[in-house]
């Protein structure tokens, strides 16, 4: 079994810092490409950004030069450093990894993390 355990989110001012983890954890082979996406109240859940295993990274135009996403692979963790918040960025952030497990590599499968609040107010 593969699982992904996220953490740090919290409730921060605009123009604060944040920074989110997500944990692999269980039976891994390889992990592939990992991404952050965020879901707002009443709003589909959208991508934010993604780091291949080759560390290649993309981001949503919305956080492009705000947000850094970065990968631990000792660690099986991804990372999101959020800087210079906005109320916009308060979601539900989810971390989301292609993942493959050792019983069954090199065929990988999507797994989510359980989602952490992040709350922009002043």
């Amino acid at each position: 079994q593969v699982q992904l355990v996220e953490s740090g989110g919290g409730l921060v001012q605009p123009g604060g810092s944040l920074k989110l983890s997500c944990a692999a954890s269980g039976s891994i082979g390889s992990i592939y490409t990992m991404s952050w996406y965020r879901q707002a109240p009443g709003e589909q859940r959208e991508w934010v950004a993604h780091i291949t295993s080759r560390y290649t990274t993309n981001y949503q135009d919305s956080v492009k030069d705000r947000f850094t996403i970065s990968r631990d692979n000792a660690k099986n963790t991804v990372y999101l450093q959020m800087n210079s918040l906005k109320p916009e960025d308060t979601a539900v952030y989810y971390c989301n990894a292609e993942i493959s497990d050792r019983s069954t590599w090199p065929r990988a499968q999507t797994y989510w993390g359980q989602g952490t609040q992040v709350t922009v107010s002043s």
